[in-house]
């Protein structure tokens, strides 16, 4: 692979990082607040990618004549172009045209959020056991809550902050350990590669007939059963399910 070629791959590239910025694609593979920090290294990408190909492209600067009988002025005195002592250039291992790949996924593939197969890999994110303190349900009939806020209220203050409030979560459908539905939704600290799941067991009207990775808003109040993950054996919170419909994937998949 030669430079030009290499400069080409990064532009692709940087136009991949842009496009997929100045869209809600990126919000499938980082949080929302990163933005500004992809659009940004798009741009240099470009940039970098726009100056080699102008440095590889750009017309020869004249060689100084020799004088007669001697070898050209700063020259080797080979009489031709040296690259490497054999009068051959220096190319990248091929291997490079693997960077395409990524390229390549980014403009005609993009690849889904994080669903049921993920959270079914991984132990719920709340696992450890905490002191919590938590302030009374904002206003409203049923009160929209993240699965997240929900899942931490019930836990570690065992409901104390829910009372007996109708919630209104939104999360996907994923099979829990038993076989039985759950309502699960991928939290993130920075990006994908280290999302994990929340996860909810569900009582009462629960979704019943519908596939993985579902979105459905289901609307209930708190209940105090509890299972166990079978993947970290943490404890679920239940929800006990009023109603429930079936939604579109929302544009930020992760709470």
């Amino acid at each position: 692979m030669n430079r030009q070629a290499q400069a080409v791959i990064l532009l692709l590239l940087g136009g991949a990082v842009i496009r997929a910025s100045v869209t809600d694609l990126y919000l499938r593979y980082v949080k929302e607040g990163l933005r500004p920090f992809l659009i940004a290294a798009g741009l240099l990408l470009v940039a970098a990618a726009i100056m080699t190909l102008w440095y590889e492209l750009r017309p020869a600067a004249p060689r100084a004549l020799a004088p007669a009988g001697g070898a050209p002025a700063g020259g080797s005195g080979s009489g031709h172009d040296d690259h490497d002592g054999h009068g051959h250039a220096h190319h990248e291992p091929r291997v490079g045209w693997l960077l395409i790949l990524p390229v390549l996924g980014l403009l005609l593939v993009a690849p889904p959020a994080l669903g049921s197969y993920a959270a079914g890999q991984a132990g719920t994110a709340l696992s450890s056991q905490q002191q919590s303190d938590y302030p009374p349900l904002p206003e409203g009939d049923p009160v929209q809550v993240s699965v997240l806020d929900y899942a931490s209220r019930a836990l570690f203050d065992r409901g104390t902050s829910i009372g007996d409030r109708r919630v209104q979560l939104t999360g996907f459908i994923a099979t829990g350990g038993d076989g039985e539905p759950i309502l699960a939704r991928m939290v993130l600290s920075c990006c994908a590669a280290d999302g994990r799941p929340v996860k909810l067991g569900l009582t009462g009207d629960v979704p019943a007939g519908l596939p993985d990775d579902t979105w459905v808003e289901v609307t209930g109040r708190y209940s105090d059963r509890l299972g166990r993950d079978p993947v970290n054996d943490a404890e679920i919170p239940y929800l006990e399910v009023e109603s429930w419909r079936q939604v579109p994937a929302p544009k930020r998949p992760y709470d």
